[in-house]
């Protein structure tokens, strides 16, 4: 890791750490992500050596190609890594897709984490949620309050734009990686998410990714495949939308089509905030 001098990000990292080092130990869910990856790069500064564990979850709404990458970077700081599955997809509450899906899912992984952070003797389960995930439609959120888990980047009021600022000055090598929600994200609510829906999604995903385009989104809408890819992108998937198109068909939709509007996190959240009232939800 590069050395930290004293200035304002300096100061910010170890406000980081000095929420983390009074627990003496934490179990980090790390999914690979810029927010998960900061919180484990703290936690292992701050803690002694040998009291953090990383814990992935590695299920259908998980990109493959993610889980060598979360390795390799739990390793590069010499921080002990588990993968497990938490199997969201056995509680139908999950699988029928409510708008409070996520709270399903949070559930389920806080939970089985907890477990395990006491089977193996760490102090606390700890998250890489930041401040702007608040604010946005996260019911997730109430699931990791309600087990205890610790946000210090949330806690700390540490936003996005900072959250790749520290990551950067720390070298690691996620600091500008795309946002990359699970790929339950994908699907409006009410379509009920399967396995092979999912398969289906992280085929096209993994192919868009492989041919360089660097923010991607497949909405699934059910034969329909709207895919969204970065502004400064849009020209280029236009110019190659019969390869494009070729690969989703034989993915097994049967119309591909391309927002004009570009990538734009959460866009299947707009329904909610048309006040849709015969959208789905779970109490």
């Amino acid at each position: 890791m590069q050395s930290v001098s004293a200035d304002p990000v300096s100061e910010r990292i170890r406000e980081l750490e000095e929420i983390v080092a009074p627990r003496g130990s934490a179990l980090v869910a790390f999914s690979g992500g810029v927010d998960s990856s900061l919180a484990l790069a703290i936690a292992a500064r701050a803690l002694p050596e040998g009291r953090v564990l990383a814990v992935t979850s590695n299920n259908e709404t998980y990109l493959p190609s993610e889980l060598d990458l979360a390795r390799d970077f739990a390793a590069s700081l010499g921080v002990e890594h588990l993968v497990v599955n938490t199997r969201e997809l056995d509680d139908p509450n999950y699988a029928s897709n409510p708008t409070n899906r996520c709270y399903f899912c949070k559930s389920t992984l806080y939970s089985d984490l907890a477990k395990l952070a006491e089977e193996k003797g760490y102090a606390c389960v700890v998250d890489g949620a930041n401040k702007d995930d608040e604010g946005d439609y996260r019911p997730g959120r109430k699931a990791a309050k309600e087990l205890g888990v610790v946000s210090p980047l949330s806690e700390a009021g540490v936003g996005k734009d900072e959250v790749r600022e520290m990551a950067k000055r720390l070298g690691l090598p996620s600091w500008d990686k795309p946002a990359l929600a699970c790929l339950s994200s994908r699907f409006p609510y009410g379509q009920e998410i399967t396995p092979e829906k999912l398969t289906q999604v992280a085929r096209a995903e993994e192919f868009m990714r492989r041919e360089g385009f660097r923010q991607v989104r497949v909405r699934h809408h059910g034969e329909i495949a709207r895919l969204e890819v970065g502004p400064t992108e849009l020209e280029r998937a236009f110019a190659e939308r019969e390869k494009i198109t070729a690969e989703l068909l034989d993915a097994g939709f049967l119309y591909v089509t391309l927002d004009l509007a570009g990538y734009k996190s959460g866009s299947l959240n707009a329904a909610l905030k048309k006040g849709k009232k015969s959208l789905p939800v779970i109490s």
